[in-house]
């Protein structure tokens, strides 16, 4: 049974439902709501005619919801009002933005894990995802839900865009470097790796397990990859001027992780390692999910950040003293840091809770 929220706590749970609960990012969020003191699962809404049992679709979930919780219902704007006050979408890209406006016109806070929402040009989204926007007057109104960069936007937002995972390990690592100007913005190279959850749940020929294990590729490079307009869009708002992103994603023979080395040039050639770690301490001391790594540290590996929402980060100056270049390390966990757990603190900083309830 769900533990609900914590008795010891003085303040009424919030209510929260998940549109498209049966993906990965829908299991991930099921279980970290569930440990969260201060949330109410109340609602599962699917879009397939035959209605799962959440428990069936995920095993590991057994025995820890109510059975009328557990059990999907449909996707119906009134009665997910009537039960909950925030939905979680966990829906495909194009498939979000055609329940966004009724949910909010019903009256929910929305945390979309789609990209629907994430560019706020409406040309670009369309470049982008090859398909119209059917909202988007909503594009400019939704918040960028990466709270180490965009928090001031947070608290009382009603529809927030929860970041990509890739974009999410790359802003952290570069966002503080180009901010204090200590790198050069026009080149900033982004090699990205990634465990197969991020290619979803639904099975492909590149991810099916005799294709995919012992194997390593790069993927969605051809005409550049989904996540980079996204990359550079929010580099340029951070940095206040054009950044010129080259993302390569590769896909990892794991299930979870995700690791991002990016290569900068320095600013000026007096440019030292005391001050990039200077920029990153300055950006990230007070963050409670990034784990910043010094020089006599092991550096960011995907294993010591698996299933919790912490991003470790490092960077270096290497090569030639003539010539240096910045590199910079990140590891997230993809489903957590990269998508639900993110989600979850994203709702943590809307309601102005402490950012870590729920997440480890």
């Amino acid at each position: 049974m769900s533990p609900g929220p914590d008795p010891s706590s003085p303040f009424d749970a919030v209510r929260v439902a998940i549109v498209g609960p049966t993906g990965y990012t829908g299991r991930w969020l099921i279980d970290l709501l569930l440990r969260h003191p201060r949330v109410e699962l109340t609602y599962l809404a699917s879009h397939r005619d035959d209605l799962p049992d959440i428990t069936d679709e995920f095993p590991l979930l057994a025995g820890r919801l109510d059975d009328t919780v557990a059990q999907c219902r449909p996707i119906d704007y009134a009665a997910i009002a009537q039960h909950a006050d925030v939905a979680f979408l966990g829906l495909p890209h194009k498939a979000a933005m055609a329940h966004v406006p009724g949910l909010l016109d019903a009256g929910l806070t929305v945390v979309d894990l789609s990209a629907d929402y994430r560019l706020d040009d409406q040309t670009l989204y369309e470049a982008t995802y090859a398909t119209d926007h059917t909202d988007p007057d909503r594009l400019t109104q939704a918040v960028y839900g990466l709270p180490e960069l965009f928090r001031a936007q947070l608290p009382n937002a009603k529809l927030i865009a929860n970041p990509g995972c890739y974009p999410t390990a790359s802003l952290i690592a570069v966002a503080p470097l180009l901010t204090h100007a200590l790198v050069k913005p026009d080149r900033v190279i982004l090699n990205a790796t990634s465990g197969v959850t991020g290619a979803g749940r639904s099975p492909k020929p590149a991810t099916h397990f005799p294709e995919h294990n012992e194997a390593f590729t790069p993927y969605g490079t051809i005409g550049g990859h989904r996540h980079q307009p996204e990359i550079e869009l929010m580099l340029q708002r951070v940095a206040g001027h054009h950044v010129g992103v080259l993302f390569v994603p590769h896909l990892l023979p794991i299930d979870q992780g995700e690791y991002v080395t990016a290569y900068l040039d320095p600013a000026t050639d007096d440019v030292t390692q005391d001050e990039l770690f200077e920029a990153i301490h300055d950006a990230y001391d007070a963050e409670p999910f990034v784990r910043i790594r010094g020089l006599d540290d092991a550096l960011p590996n995907v294993k010591h950040v698996r299933d919790t929402n912490f991003c470790d980060l490092t960077v270096r100056l290497v090569g030639p003293e003539d010539k240096p270049t910045v590199v910079v390390f990140a590891a997230i966990d993809n489903m957590v840091k990269g998508a639900s757990g993110q989600a979850i603190q994203n709702l943590n900083a809307v309601m102005g809770w402490d950012e870590t309830l729920g997440l480890r």
